[in-house]
């Protein structure tokens, strides 16, 4: 049962509104921070700001309270905001995407079966237009990462309605609370964001310089 859920405003940092929503959220609900047993959070991929302070936020709370902590995809939280209407309408695989620039894609690959998602393959990141020409007829396609390819969604592909293409909190808890009952913890020292590429700043560090004296000539 969800006692709230709260959607923070996009027009503003996520590092400014999410520890006041929390506070929020709890009181509404009137649940004490020290009732909570565990507390669950994305981890990717997406951006690598939003990712940073969510995981932060989630592990410091969770180690305040002395709850448990469980990271869930991101792509496999807005493949599971599917309505049912829809499932139950069409039988192909499901796929969640959202937009890693470069003219590229993280991909989320599922099917379902006996009412539950079932990955088909790790999450990882696709060329835009490799992924369009992959698509097979009676695909379902979600994601924010439609908002610029839904016009070149091959014929027979599926897309899901907008205002289901976003990660919502709610089953992100849902589908961690489905782990717990299972047995799955998360270490809380180890969780970590899943970004799937290094940043642009690491790639820049990593990536060989040119010019004269790059490697210091040694002289015995």
């Amino acid at each position: 049962m969800v006692l709230g859920e709260l959607a923070l405003d996009a027009e503003r940092r996520s590092a400014q509104t999410l520890a006041p929503a929390i506070v929020a959220l709890l009181s509404s609900a009137k649940v004490e921070p020290s009732q909570v047993e565990l507390v669950a959070t994305t981890i990717g991929p997406g951006s690598f700001t939003g990712l940073r302070v969510g995981v932060t936020t989630a592990k410091t709370f969770a180690y305040a309270v002395g709850a448990e902590v469980i990271g869930v995809s991101t792509l496999e939280a807005i493949a599971h905001g599917l309505p049912d209407e829809l499932l139950a309408e069409q039988g192909g695989d499901i796929q969640a995407v959202l937009d890693a620039q470069r003219k590229e894609l993280f991909v989320g690959k599922f099917l379902r079966e006996t009412g539950r998602l079932t990955r088909i393959e790790p999450d990882h990141i696709v060329p835009s237009t490799d992924w369009l020409a992959g698509l097979q007829p009676g695909t379902i396609v979600t994601g924010t990462g439609l908002a610029r390819l839904e016009s070149q969604l091959p014929a027979g592909v599926v897309a899901a309605p907008v205002n289901y293409r976003e990660p919502r909190a709610a089953i992100v808890g849902r589908l961690a609370w489905h782990d717990y009952q299972a047995g799955r913890r998360d270490d809380l020292w180890k969780l970590a964001p899943i970004y799937l590429r290094p940043s642009y700043a690491e790639e820049k560090v990593k990536k060989p310089q040119s010019g004269p004296n790059l490697v210091p000539e040694r002289r015995d």
